[in-house]
């Protein structure tokens, strides 16, 4: 198994420089030619919707080590398919916190990559959102957490309702739905706990009764990004879309933080949606499901493998950046030590090199499906 899997790595190494200009003689052309690539998602597709005010300032913008050439998985796809970089179609920020001004929003003609940081599938108010704000603290820096249905809305009103086909469309989301229903767990076990009277039994029937209110939820937002992607996007023209499904959230330094019961919890709550979104699209024509779920739980499990040195703990010091989150990390703040080949830059959101890992996991999908 350990020579299968570098291989699999090698060769799609091999690809990713290929692209670059090196790695090969020949032509290395993409089997299909795209005109451009539209990105719908949250923070693991986000190429810039916050880099303004304080943030841009201080060298962050996107939810990894932040650098010159530092890529998130989408912007590795489309230096390979030969499209130009992705761009934020829409940018701005309405915080409230003193030291990060607010910015007026702002949407950027021709630029479609669409997803944002703490966009949920349906929902509008994600993590960060400052309608969240007070009971979510995290609320007041003021993400605009568009949600994955508008964010297929506004592009299809920008192109004259619907798609020309020779786009590659990448959907990427339900992370966000994690966070927010796992928060809603956490305020009713507090609320059960400080009741009067409370008692163990009651506690954890409260518990038991959030968590799968909680799994359902989930299951509801991956059917109806399932949903949206067949009337929204396939249904519009679009023929060529990846989806890829949410990865194991807990195994993230988040979820390592928590107990084994919410691990479990939050698994449960991670494949449930998976499963809906994979069933609602079953065999859709013009659709490559890309199983990210497995492919990052065999990365956990074979770090060396894969040349990950680090799959547990954060590269970024978060006690040192402006905010507890990879988005304001750079090069300048990061944990001592050699954290080049660490899995996750935050406690959810990879750093450059997972990145890359995810994006050759697609780009090999996309090969065997002659797609690239």
């Amino acid at each position: 198994m350990k020579r299968i899997r570098f291989l699999a790595l090698a060769t799609v190494t091999s690809l990713l420089l290929a692209a670059c200009g090196g790695g090969g003689d020949g032509d290395q052309s993409p089997r299909v030619h795209y005109t451009a690539m539209v990105s719908f998602g949250d923070s693991l597709s986000d190429v810039g919707t916050y880099n303004v005010s304080t943030i841009a300032a201080v060298g962050g913008g996107k939810y990894t080590v932040n650098g010159a050439t530092a890529k998130n998985w989408t912007e590795r796809i489309a230096a390979q398919i030969g499209t130009s970089a992705p761009c934020a179609a829409q940018t701005g920020l309405n915080s409230i916190i003193p030291q990060i001004p607010a910015v007026a929003v702002v949407n950027h003609a021709g630029c479609y990559g669409y997803a944002q940081g703490g966009a949920r599938v349906t929902n509008p108010v994600g993590p960060a959102n400052v309608n969240a704000y007070p009971a979510d603290p995290s609320g007041a820096l003021g993400q605009l957490t568009d949600p994955v249905i508008n964010q297929i809305t506004r592009h299809l009103t920008a192109v004259g309702g619907s798609f020309s086909g020779t786009e590659l469309v990448t959907v990427m989301a339900g992370g966000n739905d994690v966070f927010s229903n796992l928060g809603i767990v956490n305020a009713t076990v507090a609320a059960a706990t400080a009741a009067p009277g409370a008692t163990p039994t009651s506690i954890a029937a409260a518990a038991q009764a959030a968590g799968t209110a909680a799994v359902t939820a989930m299951g509801t937002a991956g059917g109806e990004l399932a949903a949206y992607i067949k009337t929204q996007i396939v249904a519009k023209g679009a023929t060529h879309v990846v989806v890829v499904n949410l990865p194991d959230v807990s195994q993230t330094p988040l979820g390592y933080s928590q107990s084994v019961a919410t691990q479990g919890l939050i698994q449960l709550m991670s494949s449930t949606f998976n499963s809906q979104l994979a069933v609602g699209l079953g065999n859709t024509a013009g659709v490559l499901q890309v199983d990210a779920f497995t492919q990052g739980q065999d990365q956990v499990a074979h770090p060396t493998q894969y040349g990950l040195t680090n799959v547990t703990v954060p590269a970024c010091d978060l006690t040192v950046t402006i905010l507890a989150s990879s988005l304001v990390c750079s090069g300048n703040t990061l944990i001592a030590g050699d954290v080049s080949h660490y899995q996750f830059a935050d406690t959810v959101h990879p750093t450059p090199y997972g990145y890359q890992l995810l994006a050759q996991f697609v780009a090999k999908r996309m090969t065997d499906a002659g797609w690239l």
